[in-house]
Formats: structure tokens, C-alpha cells, sequence
């Protein structure tokens, strides 16, 4: 019988959407084979302590998970390719990949990449510039735009420029986009920061609660569409899933709706969509995923607008949600590749990436 893979699930982290992580390790955890994985659970605090834990993993999701951990030290010496050093006490477990299940900043936007190409372990996931550059909407835009990609009307905002001239940087809103506009923080993800604002003082408020999360803000022109979103993934030759639909309960998919509205937002898979527009969005998904050159995974989401049913492309997510009502999870499921078999191959990507890089 072959050696078991050694895994890594590293979850938690210091961002807005720490329990959204421990949501979708939790899930992870209970789809992932036993008999071709030792599994680590490695969390990171609000605080930015890293821990081995040894409990149930039911306790992750309940945020109970730090009380039967292990302080750690991680990496370890470069020496020991691929290895966490425990304190408590002292010992090391070997790694033979990391599948990093944390979303926002410090987590999915390159920062954690950086530290395991360092320690020189393979992880599931898109590479450091990859990372950092969907996390950062703005940035994002920019090499969307140079690539063609449809996006709607947007204006950026710096903290500093907001809070020294307010009324300016109103005016300049309501004159270039109108309302209603959406506001938010321009390195978040799960909607976390996201407000509508549909006069001035909404956007006086939504400006001031997106300034709490990122000193730049990303103010977009309402679209009136539908949410359409495309899982894609793999490697140098990326395919993408089947698209699906996301009705939201609440005026718009916000971070309540995504995770604790459980089921009260409809996830329409397949999305009723003509099949020539569905291929359509595919195909701009995978150019999408190839203009931020990812790797392993992303969800690609869309607006397509109800009267004129043109797309526009909304954002990428690197680590997109695995928890038990995440799309990409969904549409892969319903493309025929069952939660396991997805981590599987996720996983294998991993390593294929590593090689690449490593080996030419």
C-alpha cells in the first residue's frame, strides 16, 4: 500500500473572514480520504499565533479549536523541507503539502503563499503574484481592462483622500457613477465591508465602514443583473465548470446571506441561461484565470445584465469557500467531480505546479 500523503490544512488567519475559514476546513475535513491523507490541522489565530490542533474537527467550526492545540513554530529550517516545528514539545512533522483554506487578507492574498515558497513545500492554490493581485480588486481591474475582459464603470478611493476632502470625493461619486453604487474595502473577500448606497448619506456611511478594512476602496456603478459564477480550474491548460446562479435572500449576496442565511439564498445549478451565453461566461472565465495566471483554483463571478444580457466580469477568488453551500464545490459537483475527487485533484495540481517550478 502506498505511503499516505502528508497534508496540511491550514485555516483560521487574522482577516474579517476568519470563520468563514473554520466553515470550510470543517468541510474539508469530513470529505477528505483517510486512508491517502494524514491530516494536520494547522490554525492561525485572530491574532496571528499558529497552533497545531489535535481535537475534533468539529470543534473548528464552533471556534473552540485552540483550547486542544500545540503552539508551533512554523517554518521550520529550510533544512527540513516541508516541516512544522512544534515547541510543546519539541518534535517535527514532516509536510508533504499544504492546502491553504483561508480567505481575505493575510491569507489569500499572497502573504501565506510567499512564507510556503520559502519554506519550499507545494500548496493548493494560485502563486504569490496570482494571489495578490485578485485580492487587490483594483489591481484586478486594471489587468482585466488590458485584456479585454467587460467590466462595469468603477472609482477608486484612498482613505486619506476621503477622510481630507469628503465632500469632494462625494460629489465626484455622485457625478461619475450615480447611484445606487456599491462600496467596498478593495482587498476584501465574502462581501465582508460591502455596502449599497442609494443617496448621500449611505454612501457617507458605506465609505466610512469600507475605510475600517482597507485604506483603498472601491466604489462600483449599480448593474442591474443577474450573479452568475464559474468555478474553474487547473493548471497551464484550466477548464471551467458548469455556470451556476446565486438569488440572493438579502438585497444583495452579502456575507450574512453566503454563510448563515443557510438556505435561505437559492444556488441555481445549472443557471438558466441560453447555452451559447453559459459558454460564453465560460470562455471569459478562463481568460480571466489566464490574465491573473492562476494555478490549482479560482471562482470567477459575473454580472449578466437583465436587459441588454451583456456580461461583466466581477472578481476572482483564489480560495473560494468550501463550505457546505459554497458554489465552487457545487458547480464542480454537478459537473460530474465529487467533493473528494475535487480535493484530490486539487491537491495533485499542487504538486504538478511544485514540480513546474522547481524542476522545469
Amino acid at each position: 500500500m502506498p505511503e499516505k500523503i502528508k497534508l496540511a490544512l491550514l485555516f483560521g488567519g487574522q482577516s474579517g473572514e476568519h470563520e468563514v475559514s473554520l466553515m470550510s476546513c470543517t468541510s474539508i475535513a469530513k470529505n477528505i480520504s483517510p486512508q491517502k491523507y494524514d491530516v494536520y490541522y494547522i490554525g492561525i489565530t485572530k491574532s496571528g499565533k499558529w497552533y497545531l490542533f489535535e481535537g475534533n474537527v468539529e470543534d473548528i467550526q464552533k471556534g473552540e479549536w485552540e483550547r486542544n492545540s500545540k503552539p508551533i513554530v512554523f517554518p521550520g529550517d529550510p533544512s527540513f523541507q516541508g516541516f512544522f516545528l512544534i515547541e510543546h514539545p519539541s518534535e517535527i512533522y514532516p509536510v508533504d503539502v499544504v492546502f491553504p483554506v483561508m480567505h481575505g487578507p493575510h491569507a489569500e492574498d499572497g502573504t501565506i503563499q510567499g512564507l510556503l515558497e520559502l519554506a519550499n513545500i507545494p500548496y493548493v492554490g494560485c502563486d504569490v503574484v496570482a494571489s495578490s493581485v485578485a485580492m487587490d480588486k483594483v489591481m484586478a481591474k486594471a489587468v482585466f481592462a488590458s485584456h479585454g475582459l467587460p467590466q462595469g464603470d468603477y472609482r477608486v478611493v484612498y482613505r486619506y483622500e476621503f477622510e481630507s476632502n469628503p465632500r469632494q470625493v462625494l460629489d465626484d461619486i455622485e457625478s461619475s457613477l450615480g447611484y445606487p453604487c456599491f462600496i467596498k474595502p478593495a482587498n476584501m473577500g465574502s462581501s465582508v465591508g460591502i455596502t449599497k448606497a442609494c443617496n448621500r448619506n449611505q454612501l457617507l456611511d458605506g465609505l466610512n465602514y469600507a475605510g475600517k478594512y482597507d485604506r483603498k476602496i472601491l466604489v462600483e456603478a449599480f448593474i442591474n443583473g443577474r450573479e452568475i459564477e464559474c468555478s474553474v480550474m487547473g493548471n497551464n491548460f484550466p477548464r471551467a465548470s458548469i455556470v451556476g446562479e446565486i438569488i440572493p435572500c438579502n438585497e444583495f449576496y452579502d456575507y450574512n446571506a453566503k454563510y448563515f442565511d443557510d438556505g435561505k439564498s437559492a444556488l441555481i445549478i445549472p443557471a438558466e441561461l441560453p447555452e451559447e451565453k453559459a459558454e460564453e461566461i465560460r470562455r471569459l472565465a478562463v481568460k480571466a484565470y489566464k490574465a491573473l495566471d492562476c494555478s490549482g483554483m479560482a471562482r470567477i463571478d459575473f454580472f449578466v445584465e437583465r436587459d441588454t444580457q451583456m456580461v461583466f466580469i466581477n472578481e476572482v477568488n483564489t480560495i473560494p469557500g468550501f463550505t457546505k453551500i459554497s458554489m465552487y464545490p457545487k458547480l464542480w459537483e454537478a459537473a460530474g467531480v465529487s467533493y473528494s475527487d475535487l480535493i484530490d485533484r486539487l491537491i495533485q495540481l499542487a504538486f504538478d505546479r511544485f514540480k513546474e517550478k522547481h524542476c522545469g
